[in-house]
């Protein structure tokens, strides 16, 4: 059985609508217009133990959502979920005793106390064995470089510092899931390197299963073996992270500078190469002597659009690049987003 099990959950949104105007005041007291907003719509996927999951969608996509249902801080409108054989806000009080759960705009310590005091107090509150936790704290401590900030009250550190004693904080009961949400956000390059390294090593050698949403593409790429995208409140991609490089290899982009006539702007594409750019729907801009093709090499290969080119004009010089992961991103994002999100207004 799956660590995980997550099936057909469903999570609505309701608020009054706000309306503006002359007399808007006095109509809201007859009539009260809802918005429903549709935050996941029938979300299912299952987690195996020892997996490290990015989940990445845009914001308002519902990875939030997600994550608050699986630490049990919410209760879905429809669906099951079961995690470690618990339903997690049924159960709640035995199931956060077995996960650890980071939110990278939020803290688990107490502001004006130290670090080592909020984390006695987390093993208060858990009410772990004495000797089992201090030689867990010590270790994370360790590893996480916390010691030099250790008695420095938590409003005093840095977003690094924090981020790293908040992650040693989600760790002291020794939990088997960690969700992280956003966990780099903010994060200088060093402090990011050091919250994936320290991830990376708890997930290989520790078998902690983790759960990262994140709209970092670096974290996916250094982090994940798994990916799953959602966009609009649906998994709309899961997967190993090739999904993102099989994207990749959809598109190149081709800059080609050519000589243009009489020194003005080179001409628009005509002949066979513009039958050959409408046949492959391939976008172009040009901008004086430039082109830009943004090419499908499965549709139209790249040394056939320079050939067609080199026929028409004079090329000066070529280069092909891919798009940026975070434009893959987007692209399947726009690809897959068909208003299901959008809200609905009832009375």
């Amino acid at each position: 059985m799956a660590l995980i099990e997550v099936d057909s959950i469903c999570k609505r949104y309701v608020r009054r609508a706000r309306t503006t105007g002359r007399g808007a005041a006095l109509r809201g007291l007859f009539v009260r217009e809802k918005v429903v907003t549709d935050a996941l719509s029938d979300v299912s996927f299952t987690i195996e133990a020892g997996e490290l999951v990015g989940y990445i969608g845009p914001n308002g996509a519902g990875k939030s959502t997600t994550v608050k249902l699986l630490a049990g801080i919410l209760t879905p409108d429809s669906g099951t979920c079961r995690i470690n054989g618990l339903v997690p806000w049924e159960e709640r009080r035995e199931h956060v005793a077995r996960i650890g759960v980071v939110f990278g705009q939020r803290t688990q310590l107490w502001w004006d106390l130290p670090v080592i005091e909020s984390f006695d107090l987390l093993a208060d509150i858990y009410r772990l064995d004495r000797t089992h936790y201090e030689t867990t704290r010590d270790r994370l401590i360790d590893r996480l470089s916390i010691g030099p900030f250790l008695e420095q009250p938590v409003r005093q550190l840095s977003l690094g510092q924090r981020m790293r004693a908040d992650l040693a904080a989600s760790l002291l009961h020794r939990p088997r899931i960690l969700f992280l949400d956003e966990p780099t956000i903010g994060l200088d390059a060093p402090g990011k390197l050091a919250i994936r390294d320290f991830v990376r090593t708890i997930n290989a050698e520790e078998g902690v299963t983790v759960i990262l949403t994140t709209h970092d593409m670096d974290d996916i790429e250094a982090l994940s073996s798994r990916l799953m995208i959602i966009n609009s409140g649906r998994i709309v991609a899961d997967g190993a992270p090739s999904i993102l490089t099989d994207e990749l290899a959809r598109n190149r982009e081709v800059v080609v500078d050519v000589t243009p006539a009489h020194g003005g702007e080179a001409r628009p594409p005509e002949g066979t190469l513009a039958a050959a750019l409408e046949r492959s729907r391939t976008r172009w801009s040009l901008e004086g002597g430039r082109f830009r093709f943004d090419v499908d090499p499965t549709v139209l290969s790249v040394p056939e659009l320079i050939r067609l080119v080199g026929e028409q004009y004079t090329m000066r010089d070529i280069s092909i690049e891919t798009a940026p992961i975070e434009e893959v991103v987007r692209r399947i994002y726009a690809r897959t987003d068909g208003g299901a999100n959008a809200p609905t207004a009832s009375s």
